[in-house]
């Protein structure tokens, strides 16, 4: 009897939401759009959570990086420091370091020398501009690359120097087209090389932070190290400078290696790793800061926190339309309470309890706030899609974030929509009846 009395006055809510629908549209505005801004930020902030994932993913969290880097001097108004330091003198990041580290750091695990040149690459009358890489035999199980077929370069081809390649799937499609490429010869740089090998797609969202060891992959060649060196190109070599035909070193570019890649044995060594490689190039390079030791993972980890502060603020602006949301709920219902005083007063002198009143106006700022709730989860969905496809932004629609949204949208209609439906049920029924 009880549950039936009740389902009565939401029935009475419905009509009179039915009656009134551009006002009842008006009124879930807020809430529409405010859950649908919620659901929007929460899924930029999950898409940014999980390109930094992939990104951990393929970089490895027990990496560490050392990248060539200009000298930079000591600014010094006095004039015997600057000298000092210009008379330092450092051969640059090279094999040396390589060895080094090699030998000297017990956790390594991987190690692999990178560098890298631009250049147009060829093969049959098709030329394309693209970036040949010079690896060691580390450097897939590194970053966790794998064939889409051929084979993988061996050590009998990196020791002797090889002129072999690895190509990405998207150079193939691009210089190969149908064509299979294991066994061809492409030209670069005026030196032939035979594809051995096709690497998979890698995800590019993945490897694409710049100056984290990442790169797009899939449109690059890549050679044994010591092929580059021997057979393309090697900066480490001695050159002639005119003038008094001395052998130096080329002082617009010192650097043999554009960086070297370290991959320890566990996570938790990584920080005294780099404390150990940090001293050990220190005194290799004389204490000229000419490189710089990096671990990738934790500076994804920065870059994680910095987006999460910045999603929170998104949330909490996202979260303030929902406020105002229900404030608009709120207004609209004190005018709606006015203007059906007599309603209620008839009602009242019929026989219908108080609880019947606050069950009724409380029902219509409910069934707003829940209309206006589904409507926003499902304009969320088309603005995180919209945002994707539009900004080129990863979005992920997580249930947490509909749940979230679709439940302050309820409870934000029973918070805002409760103060006006008691003061409906408050009003002297006699009162009402005369009200004009």
């Amino acid at each position: 009897m009880l549950l039936a009395r009740y389902v009565h006055d939401v029935r009475i809510a419905v009509e009179a939401i039915r009656s009134n629908k551009l006002k009842s549209l008006l009124t879930a505005l807020g809430i529409i759009f405010g859950v649908a801004a919620v659901i929007s930020m929460l899924a930029i902030g999950s898409g940014a959570k999980q390109e930094i994932l992939e990104q951990m993913k393929s970089i490895g969290v027990n990496n560490i990086e050392v990248h060539a880097v200009s000298a930079q001097s000591e600014s010094s108004s006095e004039e015997s420091s600057t000298t000092k330091e210009q008379n330092r003198f450092s051969p640059g990041l090279s094999l040396r370091d390589v060895e080094a580290i090699r030998r000297v750091v017990p956790t390594v695990r991987y190690l692999t020398p990178v560098v890298s040149y631009d250049d147009y690459a060829q093969y049959s009358g098709i030329r394309l501009r693209t970036q040949i890489v010079g690896i060691g035999i580390d450097f897939l199980s590194i970053y966790g690359l794998r064939l889409e077929q051929g084979s993988l370069i061996s050590e009998e081809q990196y020791q002797r120097g090889a002129a072999v390649c690895l190509i990405g799937s998207e150079l193939r499609a691009k210089l190969f087209g149908k064509v299979a490429p294991v066994g061809k010869r492409l030209k670069m740089g005026g030196v032939w090389f035979e594809v051995i090998g096709v690497l998979t797609y890698a995800n590019e969202a993945a490897n694409s932070q710049a100056g984290m060891g990442l790169t797009n992959y899939n449109g690059r060649i890549f050679v044994p190290f010591t092929s580059l060196t021997l057979r393309y190109r090697d900066r480490g070599k001695l050159t002639q400078q005119s003038g008094g035909g001395q052998l130096v070193y080329s002082q617009s570019n010192i650097h043999q290696l554009d960086k070297i890649v370290i991959q320890v044995d566990e996570p938790e060594n990584v920080a005294k790793s780099q404390e150990v490689i940090g001293r050990l190039l220190s005194r290799l390079h004389q204490g000229v800061d000419d490189y710089q030791v990096i671990v990738p993972e934790q500076l994804l980890r920065q870059q994680q926190r910095t987006k999460d502060i910045f999603n929170l603020v998104l949330g909490l602006i996202a979260g303030i339309s929902l406020l105002v949301g229900g404030i608009g709920i709120m207004n609209i219902m004190y005018a709606t309470v006015m203007e059906r005083i007599k309603e209620i007063g008839t009602r009242l002198a019929i026989g219908a309890k108080r609880a019947d009143i606050v069950a009724q106006f409380l029902s219509e700022a409910v069934l707003i706030s829940v209309t206006g709730g589904l409507i926003g989860v499902v304009l969320g969905m088309v603005f995180s899609y919209l945002i994707m496809k539009l900004a080129g932004i990863l979005t992920v629609v997580t249930l947490f974030s509909v749940l979230v949204a679709f439940g302050v949208s309820v409870a934000v209609g029973v918070i805002f929509g409760f103060a006006p439906a008691r003061n409906a049920a408050r009003r002297n029924p006699i009162e009402s009846l005369r009200y004009e």
